[in-house]
């Protein structure tokens, strides 16, 4: 894929592509073959519509273990203004804004073959290389984070103007960070799985300093995607529970 292209439409494919990729096991997710799985409740999974229901909730049968450690790279994205602006719009309103959110970074992380791992209220945690196999998966965490803030840019612009004076600037906020994750079931009362470690703290933390329209990306992604697109600034930050001003590359939406 080609970095700063228009998007494109979600391939989705027949056989579900993690238990594929897991396990080489051919799970029918479309057509007429899938018809005896959806008897037994397989169906797409809401984390990627080419993934299956075995890959969302049954980790541990797939992968063969409890936890795993995988190299990938991880999105957080939120909606910056967020808590002005629910103090203005109704409640119905609000849930069609988050709605519409959720939906645009959805998109363009599928269309990047990530996952939308959790949805947390006005956020996001997107993972890219499982259980999806993704070679270039820093590039394409990069250019999924383009995709949200050029298709949220114009939505929450119309807010902003609808809702003048405004005290808080409308935009989403973006951190890409990569490396050695681990990812397994952690919750004993629940059967999804995340990931955790200091590459998905990081990458939270890039995400928390990121203003309005920005996506803020560690020096781990730069090195993997030398040519980032226009807009480019190199920022020293000062992160919570980080010592050290950590370096990282800023685009601009």
């Amino acid at each position: 894929m080609t970095t700063g292209q228009p998007t494109a439409a979600i391939r989705k494919t027949t056989l579900c592509r993690g238990c594929w990729a897991q396990m080489h096991l051919p799970v029918p997710i479309r057509g007429p073959l899938s018809l005896p799985f959806k008897v037994f409740g397989v169906t797409t999974s809401k984390m990627n519509p080419n993934l299956c229901t075995i890959c969302e909730r049954s980790f541990v049968r797939v992968t063969r273990a409890k936890e795993i450690t995988k190299e990938a790279s991880i999105l957080f994205a939120d909606i910056r203004g967020y808590t002005a602006l629910s103090e203005r719009l109704s409640p119905t309103a609000m849930t069609t804004l988050v709605r519409a959110f959720h939906d645009q970074c959805a998109l363009a992380v599928w269309r990047e073959d990530g996952i939308v791992n959790k949805s947390m209220g006005d956020g996001i945690l997107a993972i890219f290389n499982f259980p999806i196999p993704i070679p270039d998966h820093a590039r394409h965490a990069v250019d999924a984070a383009r995709q949200i803030q050029r298709e949220c840019a114009e939505r929450l612009a119309t807010l902003a103007q609808e809702f003048e004076p405004f005290d808080s600037p409308l935009g989403v906020g973006i951190g890409v960070h990569c490396g050695e994750v681990v990812i397994g079931e952690f919750s004993a009362g629940r059967s999804d799985y995340t990931a955790i470690g200091s590459v998905v703290n990081l990458a939270a933390r890039l995400e928390g300093s990121a203003r309005p329209g920005e996506v803020i990306v560690s020096e781990a992604v730069h090195a993997r995607v030398p040519d980032l697109p226009g807009g480019l600034e190199r920022r020293s930050l000062t992160l919570k529970g980080i010592g050290d001003p950590v370096p990282a590359y800023v685009l601009t939406a």
